[in-house]
Formats: C-alpha cells, structure tokens, sequence
C-alpha cells in the first residue's frame, strides 16, 4: 500500500541514499565509523583511524542515535549490517526519524551508493507500528526494503530500533519485485529477501496463522521465480509463543504447522535436499513477540555457480531440532542451528536462534548470566572450524569474532544488565540490538541469534 503524499511533507525530501559519497572527501563522525570491517583487501580508506577529539571531523555532524555497523567486503560489493537504537525521547515519530536519518548518514559515508535491501524493526508499542510505516514509505518510496515489525521492545526503553542490512557495488542489482519481496543479485548470486508476511485479520490460533503465513510465503518466493528449496533462513515471530490454546502451546501449534508444510513441498520436490537425499532445514529463529499475530520472513538464495555450497550445521553438544522428543513438541522444530553458505573463499554463517540447552535440555535455570555464557558457548562450538570438519568441510569455520552483527532476546527486562556484560565480554565490539522477548520455552530467559563472515583456507 502507498499512502498519501501529503505524508511525504513530514520527511526531507533532500534525504537520498542514491548520492555517491567520497571516502577520501567526505567528513567522517567518529560515532559512524564501523564497529568492524570483514573480508576487506586494502581498500580505500579501510584502515583509516579517526580520532575522537582533536581533528576536523569532528566539525561533521553527529546525529543522536546510538549506531553500530559492520562492513563486509564481498568480492566486488560491500554488505553493511547496521544495528540503530535512537535515544529514549517517548516519541515514536521522533525515534523512527532519528533512526531513519542515522542510516542514510552512514550509507552516505560508503565508496559505493548504497540501497537498503531488509530491515527488522523492533517496537515496544504495537500501535505504533502506522506511523512508523508512514515514515518509512515517506522515505523509502518504491524502494521500501523488505520489513518486519515486531512487537519486541528495546531493553534501553526505545521506542524502536532497528536492525538494517544494506547492499552497494558496481556489480549489484537490486529490484523491488513487490512489498516486501527484493531480489539482490551479484557475481552470479541471487538473494531474495522475504519480510512482513502476516496472517489475515481474524484468524487467531497459532495454527491457522502459521498455515497462512507459510503458504503465503511459498507464493511470494514463487512470484520471485523461487521455491522453498532457495531458503537458507526463516524468522518466525509469534505473538504469545508459550501460552496456551486449548491446552496446547503455541509454539508446539506452530511446529505443527510447519512440519505439514514442508511435508507438502517436500512431496512436490520443493524442500532443499542435501547430498544424500536427506531434507535440509534453514536455519530459523522462533522467538514470542508482544502480540497476538505472527509475522514471519526469509532469506533464499539461487545460484548455478559451482563453488558455492550450503551446509546445516548441527552442535555436538545439542541434539538437533528435528530429532527431539514428543515430549517437547509433537511434531519437532523443523530447523537446523546453523546454515553455512561457502562462497568461492569466503562463508557467511547464518545461525539459528540458540539458547541455554545442552543435549535437549535447558540447563542454568532461573540464571540469565549463565544462560547467556552456555548460550554463547553453544554458538562457539557450533561455528567452529572443527565442527565445519566434522560436518565434512575442512578448511572452513569461523569464531566469535568473525560475527558481524547479534540479536540479544531477552525475557525479563531486570536481566538486561547482566545479559548485556556477559555479551560485551565474550563478543567484543559487535553491532547488537537487546530486545525483550519470550523464548520458546517458558524456562528459557536468553535467545541469541547473529551471522558470521570468514575467509576459508582451501
């Protein structure tokens, strides 16, 4: 839907990310400069340090949201991963302003014009979710990224933040195929970003809704001249993912449906499979949200290119989704921990939502510092070069370090804190966002998710 163009009036019509910008010219605000730079092989200006006090730029103009960013150097394009969370005014419009201006002001910093390709936008209120849409189609027009709005609310008591992923370079193509359905394509590759997809206003039970959302998911990649055998990686926000229907979980509800699902387009050969024939999972994150909806997106990817593999990775300490017992969910979680996709040198690791569970249990309970160490211990072990062997690929592998960005869920805000110190001890200076949610069981009070880029040594 467009709307209006009176609502145009609120936004500057000046703010473009089309314009080139000079990475030897243009002014640099220390607050925007990247919390890491991945993959980069002496391009300009890449190791450049810039004071913080002392030098002429710190005449640029410093906007007021706290910024994080990751770029990644991808052959002959550069991916940036922002995390954006405005300052705590109270006002939605002012918040969604600020963090609209926050990205285009360090897009605008890049060699290369840069093109918004998804973003998730995390809100504390559900109702404001029109006036931030409205701002965005102010300032996005045709161009509106692929979006989700979950009802999550920052932990630093935000009105909203924003995850954003951003894609530049002489060699890609971005197309706006429909609301919230892009397609990216570079070197041979082509991603296409999936995002918003909600159920129709009325149905109410997780089941329903996870039918619908599903197959509108399989029409929407199928519109993109995709199927579901492209996807690497699915997000799944359910409103009130522990509570009950009927006796019955939701979430368990929406296991349910996503088993049938992939039943069915495994029976039309839609499901990826993997070199035995085995049907390979995306990666995926299921976490609650504060609503009673469901909003799902995805990632697939098409590529005749002979030097790419996928690869689910699955945690030697952690039984897989898939595999675990009735007594959790009737019909199991249909996901792998982590989809690896090895391109020509380099892989990008999507992991899945991962959480305190050693084996299929959930351990350190009633402890969100130790939940948050086990958790991240599970990402280490799962991302590891030795795990990469062990799932047959040598020479690949990644570590804490290589991940350009985390999603921190947290259930209650008073574990914000101590979460947060055991993330910035163990992740070091990694874009994140802290979001307040329920995860999908009711004993778990941590969920992490997050994406790595490494460089590969066959």
């Amino acid at each position: 839907m467009r709307y209006p163009d009176t609502e145009a009036s609120i936004v500057d019509e000046t703010l473009s990310t089309d314009e080139p910008s000079s990475c030897e010219h243009a002014p640099i605000c220390y607050r925007m400069e990247p919390a890491k730079r991945m993959l980069a092989q002496g391009a300009c200006g890449r190791d450049r340090a810039v004071p913080r006090s002392g030098s002429p730029y710190d005449a640029a103009p410093c906007l007021l949201s706290d910024q994080q960013h990751s770029v990644v150097d991808l052959e002959k394009v550069s991916r940036v991963a922002l995390m954006v969370t405005p300052e705590a005014t109270g006002d939605v419009k002012d918040e969604a302003w600020e963090a609209i201006s926050t990205i285009r002001a360090i897009l605008r910093q890049q060699p290369e014009p840069m093109t918004v390709t998804m973003q998730t936008v995390f809100l504390r209120r559900a109702e404001d979710e029109a006036v931030c849409r409205r701002l965005f189609d102010a300032y996005y027009g045709e161009r509106m990224p692929a979006t989700s709005f979950v009802v999550q609310s920052p932990c630093g008591g935000q009105s909203l933040a924003i995850e954003a992923w951003a894609l530049g370079g002489k060699n890609a193509n971005v197309e706006f195929l429909a609301p919230d359905v892009v397609s990216v394509t570079y070197d041979g590759l082509r991603w296409i970003h999936l995002g918003g997809i909600t159920p129709p206003v009325g149905v109410t039970s997780s089941y329903e809704q996870s039918q619908h959302v599903f197959a509108e998911m399989a029409n929407r990649l199928k519109f993109a001249g995709a199927s579901f055998r492209d996807v690497v990686r699915t997000w799944l926000y359910t409103g009130n993912i522990t509570c009950l229907e009927n006796g019955i979980e939701r979430y368990r509800e929406l296991n349910r449906a996503r088993t049938e699902f992939f039943e069915a387009q495994h029976a039309q050969a839609c499901m990826p499979l993997g070199p035995d024939a085995e049907i390979r999972y995306p990666a995926s994150t299921g976490i609650g949200m504060a609503s009673p909806n469901i909003d799902v997106g995805c990632l697939a990817l098409q590529t005749i290119r002979r030097d790419v593999q996928l690869l689910t990775l699955e945690n030697p300490r952690q039984t897989a989704a898939f595999d675990y017992d009735a007594s959790f969910s009737i019909k199991s979680p249909k996901f792998s921990r982590a989809m690896a996709v090895v391109i020509g040198d380099y892989v990008t690791t999507w992991v899945s939502g991962t959480a305190s569970i050693v084996d299929s249990e959930s351990v350190y309970l009633g402890d969100a510092a130790r939940q948050t160490e086990q958790t991240i211990d599970n990402i280490q072990n799962l991302i590891a070069r030795e795990n990469f062997a062990r799932h047959g690929v040598l020479g690949a592998g990644t570590e804490l370090s290589d991940l350009a960005k985390v999603r921190v869920y947290i259930k209650r805000l008073e574990d914000y804190e101590a979460c947060r110190e055991v993330c910035e001890r163990r992740f070091g200076a990694i874009p994140t966002i802290y979001a307040q949610a329920d995860v999908c069981r009711p004993e778990l009070l941590v969920e992490i998710e997050g994406v790595a880029f490494s460089r590969c040594d066959f």
